[in-house]
């Protein structure tokens, strides 16, 4: 079993950043990849980014590269999501995933997930 708790959501401007955390418990990390997924009110769930944990090889969708980093700290067992040039669009409940796959964590399919923080970008 994996653990997973985020925090770092809050009300920011379009233009200002945010950086959300995900503190991982249970497993030793080094066979998962992890991501970050948002749900916006009304719509589905969508993949936002996603790291290999032993690696550290990045995937992004296209509407947050160059905008967005996704990093892990090993030592503290935390996944980051550092979100730059904040859109009202990103706006949404942000939850970190852990699996072992990276296409099946991609598709949504993960095993396990956090219980999501709230992301609200004012314009």
């Amino acid at each position: 079993q994996v653990q997973l708790v985020e925090s770092g959501g809050g009300l920011v401007q379009a233009g200002g950043s945010l950086r959300l955390s995900c503190a991982a418990s249970g497993r030793t990390l080094s066979r998962y990849v992890m991501g970050w997924f948002r749900q916006a009110p009304g719509k589905e769930r969508e993949f936002v980014a996603v790291i290999n944990w032993s690696s550290g090889s990045t995937y992004y969708r296209d509407s947050v590269k160059g905008r967005f980093t996704i990093s892990r700290d090993n030592a503290k067992n935390t996944l980051y999501l550092q979100m730059n040039t904040l859109k009202p669009e990103d706006t949404g409940v942000y939850y970190c995933a852990a699996d072992g796959s990276s296409s099946r964590l991609i598709t949504g399919g993960s095993d396990y997930w956090g219980q999501g923080t709230q992301v609200t970008v004012s314009s």
